[in-house]
């Protein structure tokens, strides 16, 4: 993946939702202009969330995702329907589409309530921004429309078109990039931290672990930041670190460095340049790094036989020296001298609030590959669940001595510990 291109992370997030045969599928390839999803007049054609990245007009840099008909029925149609609930944790903004031909021939607005109405709820009480989309629109006529709209009464991003002709198909577009406040794009990661000049020392391992002939997305992001502040970023392996500080024409601002090299680093880097992670600044950027740091406190009372979540954001092939199934786990339980019972998450799977009660700790990847939305969702349910969670970064800053250095460069945080 090149510098220029946005990460899926980063992008806005468009959830498609709404019964089956409502046009989900036909409004994404009408906005798109692009045949990206399969279209049928077979009822449940989309059995699963599919996400496509793309760029979409004037929005920019998007994920759209299809979802499974909210009405779908029997028991693997219960499983699909929690499948789209569940896109909603990552939705930044929502389109509700409505069949209006169906809805219009229902006997009255409330044979056609409960769906749709729940899922503007849902919309409201999770603060995601919606557009309610009523589909069909060359089949109704202006009764037909009064009596559609009677049912979103209240819906002030409401707007009547028609897939399959073209109709209202560019005023959708501006609607739904207008539920979006504007940005200039910028990742702050840590560019806010830098000046126009200054250097900025990413340290980044090359191990069985690494990918072959890349840097992976974290690294990449963060020197796009570094450059976007005006500041110098200089790459260089742990054990080469030593060299590159000795070489440098003036002292760096800060150092970066893979979580798992924390604590090489910190003994090489001396005590007036700040340090801190890829993992840590991942976490201010999009979860709660307070939180995070607080739940790394939750290692000192560990037992013998707690359960423990490690979480990770994204799926990959896993090492034999993996960090998540391996490393963590071991540095965990040499840290807290107990023995300990590990569970596994990655991707989109994360327990919601019952399933995570069993939990005493989750410690969580920096998430890079999960947008804002997911992240503050997963912090909130273990928050709510009152389970301390912390992050990769943080754990392992905690069981080396050193979390309260790898985050003074947050100031805030840095003076409460």
């Amino acid at each position: 993946m090149g510098l220029n291109d946005t990460p899926s992370a980063d992008r806005v997030h468009i959830g498609i939702f709404g019964r089956r045969n409502a046009g989900k599928s036909s409004i994404i390839n009408a906005i798109t202009g692009q045949n990206l999803a399969i279209v049928s007049d077979i009822k449940g054609t989309t059995t699963d969330p599919v996400s496509k990245a793309m760029e979409l007009l004037p929005l920019g840099p998007v994920v759209m995702i299809d979802t499974p008909g909210l009405d779908d029925v029997g028991e693997l149609g219960e499983k699909r329907i929690q499948k789209s609930y569940q896109v909603l944790n990552k939705t930044d903004i929502a389109v509700l589409v409505v069949d209006g031909a169906e809805c219009a021939a229902a006997r009255s607005v409330t044979d056609y309530e409960q769906i749709e109405l729940e899922l503007v709820k849902r919309f409201v009480e999770k603060k995601i921004p919606y557009v309610v989309v009523i589909n069909k629109a060359e089949a109704l006529d202006e009764i037909d429309q009064e009596k559609v709209a009677a049912l979103f009464e209240k819906e002030k991003n409401l707007i009547f078109v028609s897939a399959a002709a073209g109709t209202n198909i560019p005023e959708l577009k501006e609607l739904i990039a207008k539920q979006v406040k504007a940005d200039d794009m910028k990742l702050k990661i840590v560019g806010q931290f830098l000046e126009p000049g200054d250097f900025a020392v990413l340290v980044v391992p090359i191990d069985s672990a690494a990918p072959k002939g890349r840097l992976i997305l974290p690294q990449q992001q963060v020197i796009r930041d570094v450059l976007e502040a005006g500041a110098i970023p200089v790459v260089t392996r742990e054990t080469e670190l030593t060299q590159a500080l000795a070489g440098l024409a003036k002292k760096p601002k800060v150092v970066i460095t893979d979580s798992q090299a924390f604590a090489k680093v910190s003994k090489d880097t001396p005590e007036d340049i700040l340090l801190t992670s890829f993992s840590i600044l991942f976490s201010n950027y999009k979860g709660n790094l307070k939180q995070q740091v607080q739940g790394a406190k939750a290692l000192d009372s560990l037992q013998d036989g707690d359960k423990v979540l490690i979480a990770e954001g994204c799926t990959h092939h896993r090492q034999c020296d993996d960090i998540g199934t391996v490393k963590m786990p071991r540095w965990m339980e040499n840290y807290t001298g107990k023995k300990l019972v590990f569970d596994f998450t990655s991707g989109v799977e994360f327990p919601e609030k019952e399933k995570l009660k069993q939990y005493k700790m989750v410690v969580h990847c920096g998430g890079c590959t999960l947008n804002e939305r997911e992240m503050q969702h997963r912090l909130a349910v273990a928050g709510e669940q009152n389970i301390p969670m912390t992050n990769y970064g943080a754990a392992i800053a905690y069981m080396h001595g050193i979390l309260k250095r790898s985050v003074e460069i947050f100031t805030e945080i840095w003076q409460e510990l």
